[in-house]
């Protein structure tokens, strides 16, 4: 799904579970959306999450930004944008934006999410190949 360096794309479909009862996306369900391409855009880089959990490693939302543009419809077929805007060694800002197949935005967020040691819930380096991984693959 990687279609250039800076930014990974993921097809979201809506299915009726993610609607309210008038056919439109329910507002908690973007966040669904962005957290599912944020976890293949790791996955296409080589990253297990499940492996790192067994590091005690894990990333956490810290701080999201959101701006709700417009609703999204019952069995539209969407697209996930995801970049990195911003890459610390223990946090990663993610630029994304859902769009309609006619590229226009429907609703856009800056998540910042941290590193953490799992065990101790405490800010922890990304691990090296990783933040190697992100330098190579969105700069």
């Amino acid at each position: 799904m990687l279609q250039d360096k800076s930014i990974f794309r993921w097809p979201v479909t809506v299915y009726y579970e993610d609607t309210d009862a008038g056919g439109i996306v329910y507002h908690s369900n973007y966040l669904k959306f962005f957290e599912r391409a944020r976890t293949e855009y790791l996955r296409s880089l080589g990253v297990s999450q499940h492996t790192l959990l067994e590091q005690n490693i894990g990333f956490v939302v810290r701080h999201m930004d959101i701006d709700f543009l417009q609703g999204a419809r019952l069995d539209e077929q969407l697209t996930v944008t995801t970049s990195i805007s911003d890459l610390k060694k223990a946090s990663i800002t993610f630029c994304q934006e859902i769009v309609n197949p006619k590229g226009k935005a429907l609703c856009k967020t800056m998540v910042k999410v941290a590193c953490i040691d799992t065990e101790k819930m405490r800010p922890k380096a990304i691990p090296q190949s990783i933040f190697m991984e992100f330098n190579r693959s969105d700069r």
